[in-house]
This record gives C-alpha cells, structure tokens and sequence, in this order.
C-alpha cells in the first residue's frame, strides 16, 4: 500500500532538508552529517544520521533515509516543555514508553510499552533531544523488517553531532515549524540542494 501524501502538489507544507555536501560513494563525511531544512521562507540548520542519508535506509546503518515521508504524531516531556502548538496530533511522552527497533519482533517500528522483552529504544531520555519527537511515516505502510525504524524529527544536540538516522533542529526551530503542520505536512528528504527557480 503506497505512503499517503507522497505527492508534493497535496502537502499543505513541504519541509526539505538536505546535506550540506553532495553524496557520493565514499563514507559520509562531515558535510553529510549535517544539513539544512526549509519551510515557508525558514532556512535552518540541521543534524543528520552518522551514516549520511540515502535511499537504501537499513536497521542499525545510521542513514537518515531519501524520500518524501508523510508526519504522524508529536510527543513531548510534559515535566519540562509546554504542549507543542500544531494542528498534528500531540500526546505527552510517559516514562514507561519506547520505539521497538527489533527487526525480528512484530512490534517493528511501533511504539511500545516497557517492560518490553525485544529491542527497542528509550523514549523518556536524561538528556533534551527527545523533549519532542516528531514521527516520521517512514517504513510503516507497511511495517518491513530491517528496512529502518524510528526515523524522527526531534531536537538537536548544540553542536548538531549527528543522528541515528534522525533529522534534528533546535527547539526554537521545532516548535516554530510545528505551529504551521498539520496531517498534510510533508517531510521531503534529499540528496542535494534544491534548485532556486
């Protein structure tokens, strides 16, 4: 079944984000690591995976994945932020929930809820980066093994050290973006720079 709102003529806001170098090849290098992202007339920088980007998105390789992804839900820590603005869905982060990233287990790329027996990551981190998450539509329509989970919009580290495969901005830059989404928002990935027409 194909990802909805793939088509950037249907997306009330496109979000694009790219590298600050070309891809190639080679290992990433630094200019891969990080980007920029743009809405409306917002240009910001941004952290992405440690592995670079790519259209070949694998579980564990680090690579923040190539394409057009559609948002689902918004989850913040109710004990240190105020509920995000947006017309997307928000629910408050619990410390009893995680993302499972075992490519085994048929919870894949689905929230869950701990005790949890197979792999899975932390939501409710000691550190700020997931203050707010935003869910990426990537690899869950369908759900297939090794193919990538837990692709994020979430806040990034000061020094924009790279991801796990995430897109990170900084917070003043996330809740201002997030005041304008809406379920037709798209997030549009890319390998280089887009063309200025």
């Amino acid at each position: 079944m194909a990802q909805p709102y793939l088509n950037l003529y249907d997306a009330h806001m496109i979000i694009s984000v790219w590298p600050n170098s070309q891809i190639n090849d080679r290992p990433a290098s630094d200019g891969q690591l990080q980007g920029q992202l743009q809405w409306s007339d917002h240009i910001v920088p941004c952290a992405l995976g440690r592995g670079g980007i790519n259209t070949q998105k694998q579980e564990g390789d680090g690579r923040t994945p190539i394409g057009r992804f559609p948002l689902r839900r918004v989850f913040y820590r109710p004990d240190r932020i105020d509920k995000p603005i947006t017309f997307l869905s928000v629910h408050p982060l619990q410390p009893d929930m995680g993302w499972c990233d075992d490519p085994t287990h048929q919870a894949y790329n689905t929230l869950v809820r701990q005790p949890f027996s197979a792999g899975h990551e932390q939501l409710w981190r000691t550190d700020t980066l997931y203050d707010i998450i935003v869910e990426v539509g990537h690899n869950d329509n369908p759900v297939i093994s090794h193919h990538g989970s837990a692709i994020f919009l979430h806040i990034a580290h000061p020094q924009y050290q790279p991801t796990e495969g995430c897109v990170a901005i900084a917070v003043e830059n996330l809740l201002g973006l997030l005041k304008q989404c809406d379920q037709h928002a798209l997030l549009n990935i890319q390998a280089q720079t887009p063309e200025v027409c």
